[in-house]
């Protein structure tokens, strides 16, 4: 057969690298000789020797999920073989966490990462319950996590002179050192009246970075994740 859908820019190739690769704009392809974490449900397609196993979050997580509606439901990919990963066709982005790193991201917004990374279920300094479920998974280690976005991110440069406020729903992930707090932008006067909707923000103080997306999350997509 014939035609533009078997050109090569949309052929699979041979894979050039172990590891986490960027297949497509939308899709990460991921090379396992061992292990590696994904989203579940997040493995469009695979061949090889592969195995995949959810993975639990444990009661603590599980909580969390349920009082917040955010969490990191996981499963593990073994064996060896190669996988692709996407969700909803978003905008695909490979980071790489070295050693001292400290990254903290949206859990909505993980696709998958290195067995060799660590992480931990954390709350937003300042938000508690009543801050929206500002539950947010934290990355450490050595190794890349791959990352999806609704849209093409924004990384917005944080520092002590320059802090930066983000809308809660559009917010990706930060660097490490940067101190978090909720804004509010208006009085509770003015909401009761009327206001732009604009109420909280997070404000990220310090020196680092922010990554926001160009949407924020409509109510139906929050109950998703």
């Amino acid at each position: 057969m014939k035609g533009d859908l078997f050109s090569s820019e949309h052929m699979v190739q041979p894979a050039s690298a172990p590891g986490m690769t960027v297949e497509n704009s939308k899709c990460i392809r991921y090379s396992v000789n061992g292990e590696m974490l994904a989203r579940q449900g997040a493995m469009i397609a695979y061949r090889g020797g592969l195995q995949f196993e959810r993975k639990g979050q444990g009661v603590g997580g599980m909580l969390k999920r349920a009082v917040t509606g955010e969490g990191l439901p996981l499963m593990a990919v073994r064996g060896q073989g190669e996988a692709w990963f996407a969700h909803e066709a978003q905008n695909c982005f490979i980071v790489e966490v070295e050693p001292g790193d400290e990254f903290t991201v949206n859990g909505r917004n993980v696709l998958c990462f290195d067995a060799s990374l660590s992480y931990r279920i954390s709350t937003v300094k300042g938000s508690g319950i009543a801050g929206g479920g500002l539950f947010n998974s934290v990355f450490t280690g050595h190794g890349r996590l791959g990352l999806v976005c609704e849209g093409s991110p924004l990384v917005i440069p944080v520092s002590p002179q320059y802090p930066v406020y983000v809308d809660t729903d559009a917010i990706v992930g930060w660097s490490a050192g940067l101190q978090t707090s909720l804004h509010r932008s208006q009085s509770m006067g003015s909401m009761l009246r009327g206001g732009s909707g604009e109420a909280v923000q997070l404000l990220l103080q310090g020196e680092g970075f922010v990554v926001v997306r160009p949407s924020e999350a409509t109510p139906q997509k929050a109950q998703q994740h």
